[in-house]
């Protein structure tokens, strides 16, 4: 990411992303199918929208506006080829359209017709400064005009903010032509100065290395790189490496995988910065250039479906990555999380089970099915596939808090207080001021009348870290009021009902805190509020009998403690 961070807002300004996508026109007597296919843009659904589109076009097939939305609809769809003919038509009515321009280009490149390409940019239909460019140099050098596209590829470096993306190009260029000491030279900054590189641009100056005899330097660069980390496709180099092998350069093999990494480029450094959509037509045709090995750009578009919440669409992409590829274990691991979005649980948890018997060496995939089972309630297997992934971890190390947490949860939930309690502390061992665990801790602590000093300072550090978080703020309320304290429980159980005002156990605390102070009247209204919020059955029970006869009586009833102030000494 570090590579292209300085392009990002030159690329957003170059490509005109806000004025990308035209809004359609507003006629009078737009037909069903058109409505239809707005409504369906409007939310992303590209399946939908490109059916109603063409058969808008069927009854309007000039009418530009209605071109360049099927081609949006196709294009997110990752149906490339069914763009064409829209994109023709726009372009022979002399519309200026930079979306049928990039699908015209993305066919010619598709069919490795450079010269189309290079006789298109000349004569001025262009995609965007950055794009034509590189697009300009790989098409040079796969027409084997080596000494023009490195020229292309120098003239793109000096536009601002783009010099880091046009050395990343260059340098790969001469990798795929077997000239790895220029290779180098870009990536080691001896040529061009110090250069940060994407996951991609370190993968590659492994490789590059490697193929220069230096292996021991490629494994040095990976380690300092990735560390521990099971970042799947450089931990499948490095085992390569650690066994002897002199690795191929892969990453771009000729001047067509050139031009699907220049789209992808654009789609990283896009990311985040301008729509999603808008983003996804990059990435899009990325793949559509190297449809079967750039499954970085395969997961960049399924992240960007998910974001985009067309899980449908996600699920399908995913699924495209190959079992035998470095990263289908985090393509599955999407796919998961995209059934589970859908509803489909059971689909889910059989996409992680599977992904535990090929892949039984990776923790991340027993503490996804962990997070899963948890989600469902099902928390026995849920402690078990956690307990698989905890036996995995090599060391201890500060971000997995979060998964001793998580089995501490479900520990808690079946009752098993000492495991739950020892993970919660390991969890702040490794992360002592992680403000959920303190507050869980603190919570639990206080709702089993122990250790309450400690608890009531958890839940306040825990409330210093995230003031505005309304169930922090509420244990504390819950705490003191616990503790005897009514009327300091007042202001932050007040507090905690504004900032979570619809929450059922909320504002029952704060019946209960009114009730404490003697404002009955106002109790009452807040349990009110909280049987309209749908608690569950069991504490709505509670609460309708706290309306008939009151606190004290319920707590008279369940054979708890009256009511007492923390300073009047149980009297």
């Amino acid at each position: 990411m570090a590579l292209i961070a300085r392009a990002k807002l030159a690329l957003v300004l170059s490509l005109g992303v806000c004025a990308a996508l035209p809004a359609a026109a507003q006629e009078r007597g737009l037909s069903g199918s058109y409505l239809a296919a707005r409504h369906a843009s409007n939310y992303s659904d590209y399946s939908t929208a490109a059916e109603y589109y063409t058969r808008a076009l069927a009854r309007d097939p000039s009418n530009a506006s209605l071109l360049e939305n099927a081609m949006l609809a196709y294009m997110g769809l990752g149906q490339i080829s069914s763009a064409v003919p829209m994109a023709r038509k726009l372009a022979g009515d002399g519309a200026e359209s930079q979306i049928a321009q990039m699908v015209l280009m993305a066919d010619a490149l598709s069919k490795e017709d450079y010269q189309t390409v290079i006789d298109s940019l000349s004569e001025g239909d262009k995609v965007g400064p950055l794009v034509d460019g590189l697009v300009k140099a790989w098409s040079e050098l796969a027409l084997g005009d080596m000494d023009s596209a490195i020229a292309s590829f120098d003239e793109t470096t000096t536009s601002t903010g783009l010099k880091p993306l046009g050395l990343y190009h260059k340098a790969l260029a001469y990798a795929s032509v077997g000239n790895y000491e220029a290779a180098d030279a870009i990536f080691s900054g001896a040529a061009e100065g110090p250069l940060r590189l994407t996951l991609r641009g370190v993968l590659a100056h492994a490789q590059i290395l490697s193929q220069l005899g230096r292996g021991p330097d490629a494994i040095e660069l990976i380690n300092s790189t990735f560390g521990p980390s099971q970042e799947p496709t450089a931990m499948a180099l490095l085992a390569r490496l650690e066994a002897g092998e002199t690795l191929p350069f892969t990453l771009v093999r000729n001047g067509k995988d050139g031009t699907a990494e220049v789209f992808y480029s654009v789609a990283r450094a896009l990311n985040g910065e301008a729509s999603d959509n808008y983003t996804l037509l990059y990435s899009r045709v990325a793949e559509h250039l190297r449809p079967e090995t750039h499954t970085d750009a395969i997961l960049l578009s399924g992240n960007l479906l998910e974001t985009m919440e067309r899980y449908d669409l996600a699920t399908q992409t995913y699924a495209r990555v190959e079992r035998d590829d470095p990263s289908y274990p985090t393509a599955e691991l999407g796919r998961a999380e995209s059934l589970r979005a859908q509803g489909k649980f059971e689909a889910s948890i059989e996409v992680l089970e599977q992904l535990t018997e090929t892949h039984s060496d990776l923790s991340i995939v027993f503490v996804t099915l962990g997070d899963t089972l948890r989600r469902e309630e099902r928390y026995a297997e849920a402690t078990a596939a956690y307990d698989r992934g905890v036996a995995l971890f090599d060391e201890d190390r500060a971000n997995q808090w979060v998964v001793y947490f998580a089995r501490g949860i479900t520990h808690e939930r079946e009752d098993q207080w000492p495991q739950a309690e020892a993970d919660f502390r390991k969890a702040l061992e490794l992360r002592p001021d992680q403000p959920r665990v303190l507050n869980y801790l603190g919570y639990s602590f206080i709702d089993k009348n122990e250790n309450l000093d400690e608890a009531m300072d958890m839940i306040e550090r825990a409330v210093a870290a995230r003031p505005d978080d309304g169930f922090i703020v509420d244990s504390l309320g819950w705490g003191l009021f616990r503790l005897g304290r009514y009327e300091e429980a007042v202001a932050p159980m007040e507090k905690a009902s504004a900032l979570m005002a619809v929450d059922a156990v909320v504002n029952d605390h704060l019946g209960d805190v009114y009730w404490a102070v003697g404002r009955h009247l106002e109790a009452q209204f807040q349990w009110r509020r909280a049987l309209s919020f749908d608690p569950d059955e069991k504490d709505a029970e509670r609460i309708r009998r706290k309306l008939e006869i009151g606190l004290d009586a319920v707590l008279e009833e369940e054979g708890e403690a009256p009511l007492t102030l923390a300073n009047d000494g149980g009297q």
